[in-house]
C-alpha cells in the first residue's frame, strides 16, 4: 500500500459516493439463509453495525482535530461513509428478517460502554490517538470480519452490498496509515514523554477501560461464528506490516502500543492478558441496562431506509 497523496484521494472519495439506493434489497437470494445461521449472524450483523457507527463517531471527532482543510474534509466523508455501512448492515437484517419495522438492534454492553464514551470524550482525544486506532480496527473490519462474512453467506445482495463497502474502507486504510506515518514524521523523545502523559488522562484511561474488553468479546464472538483464529493473526499481522513499512511509521509511538496490544488480544494462550480482561467482560455483561443512560441522540441516525 503505497503512500498517498491527500488531494487527490478527496477527489477520488467525491467521485466514489453511492447510497442505500444503489441495492435492490428485494432481489432474489434472501433465502438462502439458513436456519442454523440465522441466529448467530444476526448478532454478528448487529455487533458489525454497532463497529460500522462507532467508527462514525470516531472519525466524526477526528475532523474536528484535523491538521488540515484537506484532511478535515476527507474524514468528513468518512464519518458518512462509515453512517451508511451500519445502514446497509441494518438494510441486510431487515431483508433477512431479523429487525421489525424501525427497530433498532440492541448494542452489547461493551458496544454501549464504547459509545457512552464516545459521546463524552471523543471530541477532546488527539486526533493522533483516534487516528492510530481506527486503522486497526478497520483492518481487522475489511481483512477478518467481512471477508469471513462472504465467505459463509451466499446472498448475492449482501456481496454487492460489501463489494461497495469494502471500497470504501480501502480508502479509509488508505488514508489512515499515511496518516499514521505524518504522525510517526520528526518524533522526539519529548513527544514521547507527552504521549506517557496523555496515557495517565482520566478520560483516556476510561476508554481503554471500555475498549478492552469489547474486543476480547468481539473476539471470541466472531471465533464462535467459525472465523479461523489465524485469519485474526493475518489481519494483526497486515497491521503491523503496513504500519510499519517506513521509518516515519514506526517511529509512530501509537503504532507501537496498538501493535503489540493487537498481538495480545489475537493470543489466547497470554492468560496475563486475558484473564483480567475476561474478568471485566463478566462485569459489564452484568450492568443491568437501566443503569445505562439514555442512547446518544446520533445513534438515531441509522437506519435501513433507502432514502437516507
Amino acid at each position: 500500500m503505497a503512500k498517498i497523496d491527500l488531494d487527490k484521494m478527496l477527489e477520488k472519495i467525491k467521485s466514489s459516493q453511492w447510497s442505500l439506493s444503489d441495492v435492490d434489497w428485494d432481489a432474489p437470494g434472501a433465502e438462502l439463509i439458513t436456519a442454523e445461521q440465522w441466529p448467530k449472524l444476526k448478532a454478528f450483523m448487529a455487533d458489525l453495525m454497532w463497529i460500522e457507527h462507532v467508527g462514525a463517531r470516531a472519525f466524526a471527532a477526528m475532523a474536528k482535530k484535523a491538521p488540515d482543510d484537506t484532511l478535515r474534509e476527507i474524514y468528513t466523508y468518512f464519518h458518512a461513509e462509515e453512517q451508511r455501512h451500519a445502514n446497509a448492515e441494518m438494510a441486510l437484517m431487515k431483508r433477512w428478517g431479523m429487525l421489525e419495522e424501525n427497530e433498532l438492534p440492541e448494542p452489547n454492553n461493551n458496544l454501549r460502554l464504547v459509545i457512552e464514551w464516545l459521546d463524552r470524550f471523543a471530541d477532546d482525544q488527539p486526533v493522533y490517538v483516534l487516528g492510530t486506532v481506527v486503522p486497526m480496527l478497520e483492518i481487522a473490519l475489511d481483512g477478518a470480519l467481512c471477508k469471513f462474512l462472504l465467505e459463509t453467506v451466499d446472498d448475492p445482495v449482501c456481496h454487492q452490498a460489501f463489494e461497495l463497502i469494502n471500497n470504501d474502507e480501502s480508502r479509509h486504510l488508505g488514508v489512515g496509515f499515511t496518516v499514521m506515518e505524518m504522525q510517526g514524521h520528526g518524533k522526539t523523545y519529548r513527544e514521547l514523554a507527552r504521549m506517557v502523559a496523555q496515557l495517565m488522562d482520566p478520560r483516556l484511561i476510561l476508554g481503554i477501560a471500555s475498549y478492552f474488553p469489547l474486543l476480547n468479546k468481539m473476539r471470541d464472538n466472531i471465533i464462535e461464528m467459525g472465523l479461523p483464529e489465524e485469519k485474526l493473526y493475518a489481519a494483526m499481522q497486515k497491521f503491523e506490516k503496513i504500519g510499519g513499512r517506513s521509518e516515519d511509521g514506526r517511529r509512530n509511538p501509537w503504532f507501537q502500543i496498538i501493535k503489540y496490544h493487537g498481538r495480545f488480544v489475537v493470543d489466547r494462550g497470554n492468560r496475563f492478558y486475558h484473564k483480567p480482561i475476561d474478568a471485566l467482560v463478566k462485569v459489564t455483561d452484568a450492568i443491568p441496562r437501566r443503569a445505562f443512560p439514555a442512547v446518544p441522540s446520533w445513534v438515531r441516525e441509522i437506519t435501513y431506509q433507502t432514502t437516507a
